[in-house]
């Protein structure tokens, strides 16, 4: 199984704990910034992108350049994207069946989505925080794949790994992450079992005394 696969199996708040417990520095995105549905979860490599409003474009130029995003999101990643943005919708339904069908991982976005039925139904991952009608044409362009952006109070790097699911969204650094990995399966394993003892009717404390964890 492949490092991005293990992570997707994991949970953010057990990363967090993990990484937390390893003394690793914590950077977990806004809160504002959500799963379209509750189910929605996705884990990977990052993919970087950011862009601006440019409202010299015309409607060829805006839409060609978005198709250009969608060409160059790597298939196994998740693209991050800080769009520098309020107004506008930075994803829609046709762009989550487009990257669906190169592999990529899932999309997440410091602004906004629409589309989001159509999202929904394709049961492509998305993280927005917020839904609007209004497009990008005419409107807005990237400019910058693959470098270091900044959400919340956090810079995304490169080569970060990234874990998103309803609990939030967290950012592994690639040179832990295999560590952090084998960690948060071992907690998992170990929660298991004192999930276990407490349906079983174990006092609570005898049964984290056993186990370290709650």
């Amino acid at each position: 199984m492949s490092l991005a696969d293990r992570l997707h199996a994991c949970f953010a708040s057990v990363v967090h704990d993990v990484m937390k417990d390893m003394g690793l520095p914590i950077r977990v995105l806004p809160r504002s910034i959500l799963g379209l549905e509750p189910w929605m979860k996705c884990a990977g490599p990052v993919f970087t992108v950011r862009g601006r409003p440019d409202p010299t474009l015309d409607k060829h130029t805006s839409l060609y350049e978005w198709a250009g995003v969608l060409s160059k999101s790597p298939s196994g990643h998740v693209v991050v994207v800080q769009p520098q943005d309020d107004v506008r919708a930075l994803f829609g339904g046709l762009s989550a069946e487009a990257l669906k069908k190169k592999g990529v991982r899932g999309y997440i976005v410091d602004g906004g989505c629409r589309d989001i039925q159509a999202i929904c139904d394709e049961r492509f991952p998305v993280f927005a925080r917020y839904a609007t009608p209004i497009d990008i044409v005419c409107a807005w362009r990237a400019e910058a794949f693959g470098e270091p952006i900044s959400i919340g109070s956090h810079q995304v790097m490169p080569d970060d790994y990234i874990l998103a699911d309803r609990d939030g969204i967290i950012l592994v650094p690639r040179a832990q992450l295999e560590e952090v990995i084998a960690a948060s399966e071992k907690k998992m394993s170990t929660e298991g079992e004192m999930v276990k003892a407490i349906r079983a009717g174990e006092d609570p404390q005898a049964a984290y005394l056993r186990y370290r964890v709650f």
